[in-house]
């Protein structure tokens, strides 16, 4: 049996390796993805795997490409399948092959449809879900579509072992849902339509929604929007109840193709049908009515959210605030966030930079001040980025305590500032005669991970040196010692004789 099975084996791979032409120049591509577009798949309108002849005069069905092999290549990929694949070799023993060992060959990756469409031939073999899996995944990730066409239509016509009985088998659904999702992502949806209707031949039942869900998307995707909508008509015609993905898809497709009144529409008709609407379908529809710069029904909507239960998003506070600010609404804004944080609704993650730079430039820094200080209160932590905002602009309107104070709370919950913002608070904190004040910030701050660098030793020791305080400057001094920052003796004589006699010597 086993000569018999080996001379089988040698007789497909001469046919397969012999009789297709193939350009030479791809043997010397990549192969570690394998090569679709080099394989010719059979044509439409006859099986997809016929019986392979002896006869060297017939060409077989499904062609190999032969890279112009002599016959030391094609002895070895004979040798490695019949190392590798013993006689009646079982669907897992197939699987374990192309998995293990022909996936991570340098020389045969590529080849590892036409191993599946051979053992196809193998009178004692039959694929199952598992192979037809494996393939099609493959194929998918691949990006070779040709080949994923002629498995699934393979698949179709010679259904897996498990449907011999009274049930299809189960695992058919999600092999073609994997195919149908690859193909929508590149936009080849009439592939898509073909694999689809091959399915719902070969599953029992309807398909599931969620299959319907992703040829939805991919017609939404490519525009055309009016082939979503048939295809949701006979969603519901076959009685598949849509779900809240189903609408949230179509909501957002009448939306960007400014059909606002149909998005409407649909949302309603997604509640009349008892399916609850959630923060996506409320964030797509207030973009859409701030769109059409229907203000206050957007932000109607954002509270009827609320009032419904659905948790508002980081997502949604920016498309409102984003949405006013630019409208130069930015005082509604600002009410709108200390409203909701207020009720307890705004998400803990959402960053208000925008907001606060914003009324900034509209030269309202105490709402600014007012903002950080309720949301901070209420647990919204603000970002670096947002400190650092208010902390510069508190310092170019001379309102140093206030900028010092925000600095402190800042290293106390472990926001830590850069040092150019630092030294620059410190340098207006010496200026106006707060150098002790200055020294204790530096010191809570290398507390918290900001050490002193130069710059900010000569600032404290300016500061010190003009306030007249030579025993505190020296300390410092020693302490740049210490730390590096002073480079020669020289240098040092001079820190000291600045402190002597009042004056700042600072060093770059």
């Amino acid at each position: 049996m086993e000569f018999n099975f080996q001379l089988q084996v040698v007789s497909l791979l001469v046919c397969y390796l012999l009789l297709m032409p193939f350009s030479r120049s791809m043997a010397f591509k990549k192969i570690s993805k394998p090569i679709g577009k080099s394989f010719q798949s059979p044509a439409p309108s006859r099986p997809v795997i016929s019986p392979i002849k002896s006869s060297p005069q017939q060409s077989p069905a499904i062609s190999l490409p032969t890279h112009s092999l002599s016959a030391t290549p094609q002895h070895h990929l004979h040798q490695f399948l019949k190392i590798h694949l013993k006689p009646s070799f079982t669907p897992q023993d197939l699987l374990t092959f192309l998995k293990n060992k022909l996936h991570h060959h340098p020389n045969f990756t590529h080849f590892d449809l036409h191993v599946f469409h051979w053992a196809a031939n193998i009178d004692s073999f039959r694929h199952d879900h598992s192979t037809y899996e494996w393939m099609v995944r493959t194929l998918a990730i691949t990006d070779r579509f040709e080949g994923l066409g002629s498995v699934l239509q393979f698949m179709g016509s010679n259904p897996c072992p498990c449907s011999d009985g009274i049930f299809s088998c189960p695992r058919s659904e999600p092999i073609f849902r994997f195919a149908i999702n690859s193909y929508c992502r590149v936009g080849k949806l009439n592939d898509a339509v073909i694999a689809f209707e091959s399915m719902r031949k070969s599953i029992d039942g309807k398909p599931s929604v969620a299959i319907y869900n992703i040829l939805i998307h991919g017609f939404v995707k490519s525009t055309e929007l009016q082939k979503a909508m048939n295809l949701y008509d006979r969603m519901v015609k076959d009685r598949v109840k849509p779900d809240v993905f189903t609408f949230n898809i179509l909501i957002s497709g009448y939306c960007r193709n400014t059909q606002f009144e149909s998005a409407l529409h649909l949302f309603k008709e997604m509640r009349v049908n008892g399916c609850c609407p959630n923060v996506v379908s409320f964030n797509t529809l207030i973009k859409g009515f701030f769109t059409e710069r229907k203000f206050e029904e957007g932000i109607k909507m954002a509270y009827e959210m609320i009032e419904l239960g659905c948790e508002c998003s980081s997502i949604t506070c920016e498309i409102l605030v984003d949405g006013l600010c630019r409208e130069g609404r930015v005082s509604e804004a600002f009410s709108l966030l200390i409203d909701f944080s207020r009720k307890g609704v705004l998400p803990s993650g959402f960053d208000y930079f925008s907001l606060l730079e914003w009324l900034c430039d509209k030269a309202n820094e105490d709402k600014a001040v007012e903002l950080m200080d309720e949301l901070w209160k209420r647990g919204n932590t603000p970002s670096l980025i947002s400190c650092t905002t208010l902390v510069e602009r508190l310092r170019k309107l001379g309102r140093i305590e206030e900028a010092s104070d925000l600095m402190k709370k800042m290293l106390k919950e472990g926001i830590i500032a850069d040092s150019v913002t630092f030294n620059c608070l410190l340098q207006d904190l010496c200026n106006n005669g707060k150098t002790l004040e200055a020294d204790k910030l530096r010191f809570l701050a290398s507390t918290k991970g900001l050490n002193p660098d130069g710059m900010t030793y000569n600032i404290l020791v300016s500061g010190y040196s003009r306030a007249g305080k030579k025993e505190e400057g020296k300390r410092l001094i020693d302490e740049m010692l210490d730390n590096g920052y002073i480079p020669d003796l020289a240098t040092y004589n001079r820190l000291i004789d600045g402190l002597s006699s009042k004056r700042s010597k600072q060093i770059y």
